[in-house]
C-alpha cells in the first residue's frame, strides 16, 4: 500500500511542477501596475525628466529590467519596445487615455492598457520630443481627436519602427 502510495506521488510531482511553468502568481501580476510619476523622475530612453513635457506618458515592465520604465512620452515608449533587443520582453505597458486627460499635464489616473488602445499618429500636438502617439482608450475617442487634430488612427499592433521613424 505504501509502495503505491509513493509510485502515485512520483507521478504527480513531476506534473504539479510542470503545470506551474510559464504562469505568474496573482503577487507578480500585482506589481505590475502604473507608478506615479515623480518630479525627478527620467525617461527611460532619453533621460528628460518626464513632468516638465506635455502629452501621453508611458510606462513598460520588461523581463530582466526591475520594476517599471517611465518614459516622457509615448513615442519613447514605442520607441524602446519595437527595438528588436526589447519587443519580445514586454510584460505590461501603459498610456494616458488622452480623451479624459489634459494634454499640458496628464493625469496619473487615466493610464490605460497600452495593448488595446488606439493611437493617432501625424497629428499637430506636440509631446516631449516633438511630434508624439495621441493615446486613447476607445477607437470612436481616437477618430474624433484625428478629426480635429489631424493623423490617422492605428492600434497598437500597428506600431512600428517605420511608422515611429515617419512621424
Amino acid at each position: 500500500m505504501m509502495r503505491m502510495f509513493w509510485s502515485v506521488i512520483a507521478l504527480l510531482l513531476p506534473l504539479t511542477l510542470i503545470s506551474g511553468c510559464g504562469k505568474e502568481d496573482e503577487s507578480t501580476a500585482m506589481v505590475r501596475q502604473v507608478v506615479a510619476i515623480e518630479s525627478s523622475d527620467e525617461c527611460h530612453l532619453c533621460g528628460m525628466i518626464i513632468t516638465n513635457f506635455p502629452g501621453p506618458k508611458g510606462q513598460a515592465y520588461s523581463r530582466g529590467v526591475s520594476g517599471n520604465m517611465k518614459f516622457c512620452s509615448t513615442r519613447d515608449m514605442f520607441a524602446f519596445m519595437v527595438d528588436p533587443e526589447n519587443q519580445h520582453n514586454i510584460q505590461q505597458a501603459y498610456v494616458h487615455d488622452m480623451a479624459i486627460t489634459p494634454w499640458d499635464h496628464p493625469d496619473e489616473e487615466t493610464y490605460i492598457d497600452a495593448k488595446t488602445a488606439f493611437y493617432v499618429i501625424g497629428h499637430g500636438k506636440r509631446g516631449a520630443m516633438g511630434p508624439t502617439l495621441a493615446s486613447f482608450s476607445k477607437r470612436s475617442d481616437a477618430q474624433a481627436f484625428a478629426e480635429v487634430e489631424g493623423g490617422e488612427v492605428l492600434p497598437f499592433d500597428a506600431i512600428t519602427l517605420e511608422v515611429l521613424t515617419a512621424m
